[in-house]
């Protein structure tokens, strides 16, 4: 059923960097749920390749929060492990309800954030909200540690600034990228779950007696990778919360839009979602003040 040549599992990060600087055949995989699908279908580059399992690294795993209020999560975490995490629920429930949107529970269960993000597909459920908080992915390779935002990582459709030898230990969440802001996540496709998303978008909102002060809005599927709203942002700053107001943030996301016409929707639809989804999100986020 599945064409691997062989498996190995590596104690640490830096064994998993070894592993993969000494063969270039070599292939890391966490949870499976995207490498074992494809290497089932015989896929290319997916087929014969030498597995390094890196699911039991304890340094890829836990997610806690350092003095300093960032919050830390392991690449290895499971969705259903960030999805549950009472801080996280708490503090950031945006992305709490982003990886709560991913699959079925026994996808969510095996499946990881950092495996998530590593595969590069705009489609990513966790992608727009981490790039809506502007985390920092610290990576390990050949050449020690270095931390790279997430919107410099994704470069293209399935691309993403990942060297062959390189692993994505943590993914940083700096406490004034979330204390403040009210934040939700919709993801629209045709099923309720256990379906791609035709568009996500996360949003994260800061105000103060009813005026904007600050405004995050992030898309998946609106372009080739991941992308921010940047127009629409700049519009909402210092501006009261209104119906009017929001009608004009969702035209204003448009000039965002990289949408394209694909089998599973047109850019057309795509880009009435970009203009629709943020308005709903923000009413959800802000409980009603409107």
């Amino acid at each position: 059923m599945y064409d691997i040549k062989s498996y190995v599992e590596a104690a640490s990060v830096k064994e998993a960097v070894s592993l993969l600087k000494d063969n270039e055949n070599a292939q890391l995989i966490a949870g499976g749920t995207d490498i074992l699908i494809k290497a089932r279908e015989g896929k290319k580059g997916y087929i014969q390749r030498d597995l390094i399992g890196i699911m039991r690294i304890d340094e890829l795993n836990g997610i806690y929060v350092e003095e300093d209020g960032t919050v830390i999560i392991g690449a290895a975490s499971s969705f259903t492990k960030v999805e549950e995490n009472p801080f996280i629920k708490k503090n950031i429930p945006s992305l709490s309800v982003a990886v709560g949107s991913v699959g079925g529970p026994q996808v969510r269960n095996m499946g990881t954030i950092g495996g998530n993000i590593c595969n590069g597909a705009t489609s990513g459920d966790s992608g727009s909200t981490l790039l809506a908080l502007e985390a920092v992915l610290e990576i390990e390779g050949k050449d020690g540690r270095r931390d790279v935002p997430i919107g410099e990582f994704y470069l293209g459709p399935g691309k993403v600034a990942l060297n062959h030898e390189d692993i994505l230990v943590k993914i940083k969440i700096k406490r004034e990228k979330y204390e403040g802001y009210k934040g939700h996540y919709i993801k629209f496709s045709p099923r309720k779950a256990m379906d791609i998303a035709t568009l996500g978008c996360s949003v994260l909102i800061k105000e103060k007696d009813g005026i904007i002060e600050d405004l995050k809005i992030a898309y998946g599927v609106a372009g080739p990778t991941p992308l921010r709203a940047t127009e629409a942002e700049n519009y909402a700053k210092n501006r009261k919360i209104s119906e009017e107001t929001l009608e004009n943030i969702g035209k204003e996301c448009l000039k965002a839009s990289r949408a394209r016409d694909s089998w599973r929707a047109s850019k057309a639809f795509r880009e009435q979602l970009m203009e629709e989804l943020p308005k709903r999100a923000l009413k959800i986020a802000l409980g009603g003040q409107l």
